[in-house]
């Protein structure tokens, strides 16, 4: 038998909330059964539909594993003077924690880097025994069982989005470029004089809104 894994990230643009990496693990010969249940890239699919497959990709696979980067380890990484490490870096490592929990004989990975090969040389610098590491761009289209790690990735990540509001009002999608995000954060900045903990400090907007607040008491 040989052990395939596919693994993805969810949630890596937003200013709001944690980035998601996940795996799966499969048998070669069932690999087929994701094509025919329709597993496809997750952001080509309904909230409904990823979290219907996210529970066949889980029953049908052998294992999976997820890895959560909170924002404070995200703004770590992005701040981090020690070059290269940086977002794309700290994605590399949580991939090989992802690879190493699964331990397949292959592992395709979504590659996060403009350069693919890079990226997997990085991750196998990080693990500690010898797998096939296939690094690709777009790998989520290509292929079904990194589509599947992209779905239990996204769904994940939804969950703890859902989480945030429930506990602290709703905000959007958290996206920079959502306009409720946007003034959540504004309100939030006016009400509490610094950004919440779930936010990513290092991201230009956030420090935007940080800098017109200084601004503005300063006025």
């Amino acid at each position: 038998m040989v052990r395939i894994a596919g693994v993805d990230d969810a949630g890596r643009g937003p200013v709001i909330g944690p980035l998601t990496i996940a795996g799966v693990l499969f048998d070669e010969n069932d690999i087929e059964k994701l094509k025919a249940m329709g597993v496809r890239d997750s952001k080509t699919l309904s909230p409904k539909r990823r979290e219907i497959l996210c529970r066949f990709i889980k029953e049908t696979a052998l294992a999976h594993a997820i890895v959560e980067l909170p924002p404070a380890r995200i703004d770590e990484a992005v701040q981090s003077k020690r070059p290269p490490f940086k977002l794309n870096r700290l994605e590399a490592e949580a991939m090989a924690e992802v690879i190493a929990k699964l331990k397949p004989d292959i592992a395709y990975v979504d590659a996060s880097d403009v350069n693919a090969e890079r990226f997997g040389d990085w991750i196998r610098g990080y693990l500690l025994f010898k797998t096939k590491v296939i690094s690709e761009q777009k790998a989520d289209v290509n292929y079904p069982v990194v589509a599947a790690a992209s779905i239990v990735a996204k769904v994940r990540r939804d969950e703890l989005i859902s989480e945030l509001h429930k506990e602290y009002g709703f905000f959007g999608s958290g996206y920079p470029a959502d306009p409720r995000t946007i003034a959540f954060l504004e309100r939030w900045v006016q009400e509490h004089g610094a950004l919440p903990e779930f936010a990513r400090r290092s991201w230009r907007t956030a420090q935007r809104i940080e800098k017109q607040a200084k601004q503005q008491k300063l006025v």
